[in-house]
């Protein structure tokens, strides 16, 4: 049917892939170098926590096959800092370009050993990478199909940093990152000039965070009507008093549509706060018209706030600027909600509003 038509359209070329038979296991010739990741050897001895468990990764995708990714690496509690911030950290400019990152010895072999990665692996390319305090971000491309899945390049990566700052510091128990990394899939229609961006700023994002740490709460389990709900963001916009539920109904007339635009754009000119899923594009066009005329926005959402949520692009300027909590029902993973779904989401905005 033209739904199957539509799939094929947008994913045809990576079930293509996925079809496709592996290249054989190539011979080459075993080596003692202990940073060569494409060693057989040194592959057998990658961290248990890479060989791709399915609590870690996508249950069914490949990663063995063509992808992008976007892959986050923590640093281990212990660990001396990688860098630290410098530049305009007041934030009047605004220019996300300002802030920097400048790296400490360690993460300079970081930075060398991720730039490394094309020439150990070169069905691997690296797109863009930031080295942060505490963490590394890296978009890269599988080219090809590989032998291995892409856990064992990653393993293979850390692997090698931490036996040359092992050697470094003196001490064999060093530990540099975390166990395991976390991934994220690029797929066809995600904007990859959108990644980009995000990782370029990471180091503005950061000093945001710093200079204005009560625009960007991170609350577990708040509870509205007896229930335990996650948010990010102004928790302050809770307590205006100046709350707005916003639903466009289908049957609403236009008469009756114009009288709502009206009496929710006062609202936001004059201080208040717009609470909604925003889910319709009359919704959505409420919030757009809201936001130019600077209005605050309580913002719920069916997807999951995982440990490593952070707003991103549009949100995270409105958070920069205090005007945006996000509350999550927590009942997806940010999929198209079901109808009911978006009734209790509507039920949630509704009750935050007249609270």
């Amino acid at each position: 049917g033209k739904g199957e038509k539509a799939k094929k359209a947008l994913w045809g070329s990576g079930r293509a892939q996925a079809r496709k038979k592996l290249p054989e296991r190539r011979n080459r010739p075993e080596t003692n170098n202990p940073i060569n990741p494409k060693s057989h050897r040194n592959m057998e001895r990658a961290p248990d926590d890479f060989r791709h468990h399915s609590h870690r990764r996508k249950r069914g995708h490949d990663y063995r096959e063509p992808w992008k990714y976007h892959i986050t690496i923590m640093k281990a509690p212990g660990c001396p800092p990688f860098g630290r911030l410098t530049g305009d950290l007041a934030l009047a400019s605004r220019n996300p370009d300002n802030v920097k990152v400048a790296l400490s010895r360690l993460g300079f072999l970081i930075a060398a050993e991720v730039r490394a990665i094309p020439r150990l692996t070169p069905e691997v390319e690296v797109y863009q990478y930031v080295v942060m305090p505490d963490h590394v971000h890296i978009l890269l491309r599988v080219k090809e199909a590989m032998e291995k899945p892409l856990g064992y390049v990653i393993g293979n990566l850390t692997g090698r940093i931490g036996r040359q700052w092992r050697a470094v510091c003196g001490d064999p128990g060093a530990e540099i990152f975390e166990e395991g990394f976390n991934d994220r899939i690029i797929y066809p229609h995600r904007s990859l000039d959108a990644v980009f961006r995000y990782i370029r700023h990471n180091p503005y994002r950061l000093a945001v965070r710093q200079c204005r740490p009560g625009f960007f709460t991170r609350a577990r389990n708040i509870v509205i009507d007896g229930k335990g709900y996650d948010a990010y963001g102004n928790m302050f916009l809770l307590r205006n008093p100046f709350k707005s539920c916003v639903v466009v109904h289908r049957a609403d007339s236009e008469a009756v549509r114009a009288e709502k635009m009206a009496r929710w754009l006062h609202v936001a000119a004059n201080g208040g706060v717009l609470v909604s899923p925003f889910i319709s594009p009359a919704e959505k066009a409420v919030r757009r018209m809201a936001e130019e005329a600077g209005g605050k926005i309580i913002l719920i959402m069916n997807e999951a706030m995982t440990g490593r949520f952070k707003p991103s692009g549009h949100d995270f300027e409105l958070c920069v600027a205090g005007r945006l909590l996000m509350i999550s029902t927590a009942t997806a993973t940010g999929d198209k909600p079901s109808r009911g779904e978006c009734l209790a989401m509507n039920r949630l905005a509704a009750s935050l509003a007249w609270g």
